[in-house]
């Protein structure tokens, strides 16, 4: 029997469940079925490629060649010849001169801020960016600013009177839960103005803007060497991972000295194999990205909401209790939707996340549409 003294560092935990269970905030797992019966409209699986059977054989063929495991980090023995292959065709789709793989998208945000920073760098943030890109800046040792959401007056007067030498600005291209999409060609004129490096995490464009290559690439700045993009393989390219492009300078010096790169083990080969394939498939076929957009316009018209010019469409609710019992009036007629909640969002911006693949089709649309003319007036 555990005493008493025993479960005392524990007992917090308790009052913080009931806690999270009062405002709504609790989250629990549940296992997903290889076929659920419901219409998923809450994936980042943008392009329909996680079950294509293009890139489902690039995965097995790889295991094949590969083996199961990349066996050590990519300075040891985990850099294949399919991870150089891959970091040569994220770079060309993109347009950057150069890339290196991550084994996901959170330590690529991770190290590329936390290994470009440091004491004599001012690291400028916006507030409304992927926790992930948030963690790097708390870690980065720099002086850290943040600023209000898509906010280039606030960063130019902070960039304008730092003492250091150097700075990051940090940003998304498009909101993961907004999914707004940043005039990022005026971000970089001002990170160029003030000799400041632009870190833009690109998670949701890739595959999506810009024929597929890319927000980044189409605002004409992946090539510019006062540039840094980061991606996820896991969305647009239905795979696992993430990537940095960069000027050569900087993907040597994120070899060097980014401590997610240097004691991870690598990409596992399969992962790596179907992100390549999926590349492929974004050259190959750029339409796709268009249908994205287009089935976007038509779901957040279902939704009565504005177009975001991504494949995210969000749909406030206000509280969180709300939010997430919409979702789970729409789950009862079979159609799965994110909720996002906080911390994710801001308290009182509780709202079901939306999200558009290329593959869906008029009668899907129509299915939600049907749902929320129903549910939406008593919802929101």
């Amino acid at each position: 029997m555990v005493s008493t003294i025993e479960t005392l560092a524990l007992d917090w935990l308790a009052d913080a469940a009931a806690e999270r269970i009062r405002a709504g905030l609790d989250r629990r797992l549940t296992p997903r079925p290889p076929a659920s019966g419901l219409l998923d409209l809450a994936s980042n699986d943008y392009l329909g490629l996680s079950t294509d059977p293009r890139v489902r054989a690039a995965a097995v063929d790889a295991v094949r060649v590969w083996g199961t495991g990349a066996t050590g980090s990519r300075l040891v023995t985990g850099s294949t010849e399919l991870h150089h292959e891959l970091e040569r065709g994220l770079a060309g789709l993109v347009g950057a001169p150069r890339a290196v793989v991550f084994s996901s998208g959170y330590l690529a945000n991770i190290g590329m801020i936390t290994a470009l920073a440091g004491p004599d760098c001012l690291v400028i943030c916006d507030r409304a960016n992927h926790a992930s890109l948030i963690d790097g800046c708390r870690l980065a040792r720099s002086r850290l600013r943040v600023i209000p959401h898509a906010d280039l007056a606030r960063a130019e007067t902070m960039l304008s009177t730092r003492a250091e030498e150097r700075a990051l600005l940090v940003i998304d291209a498009i909101g993961s839960a907004d999914g707004d999409l940043l005039p990022l060609a005026d971000w970089h004129r001002l990170a160029r103005r003030h000799r400041a490096l632009l870190l833009v995490d690109d998670a949701h464009g890739l595959g999506i803007r810009g024929g597929g290559r890319g927000a980044v690439a189409e605002a004409g700045i992946a090539h510019e060497p006062d540039v840094v993009t980061s991606v996820t393989l896991s969305k647009a390219l239905a795979a696992q991972g993430g990537a940095v492009l960069g000027a050569p300078v900087v993907i040597d010096h994120l070899i060097a000295t980014a401590r997610p790169f240097i004691f991870d083990t690598g990409l596992n080969p399969a992962a790596a194999g179907a992100a390549l394939a999926a590349v492929d498939i974004v050259v190959a076929q750029p339409q796709l990205a268009g249908r994205v957009l287009a089935n976007a316009a038509e779901l957040a018209e279902a939704c009565r909401v504005p177009a975001t010019g991504s494949a995210v469409i969000p749909v406030v609710v206000g509280a969180a209790d709300r939010a997430s019992g919409l979702a789970a009036a729409i789950r009862d007629r079979g159609i799965h939707v994110g909720c996002f909640r906080p911390p994710s969002v801001p308290a009182g911006s509780a709202r079901l996340r939306i999200t558009a693949r290329a593959n869906l089709t008029d009668t899907e649309i129509d299915r939600l549409r049907a749902a929320m003319d129903e549910l939406a007036p008593r919802w929101i």
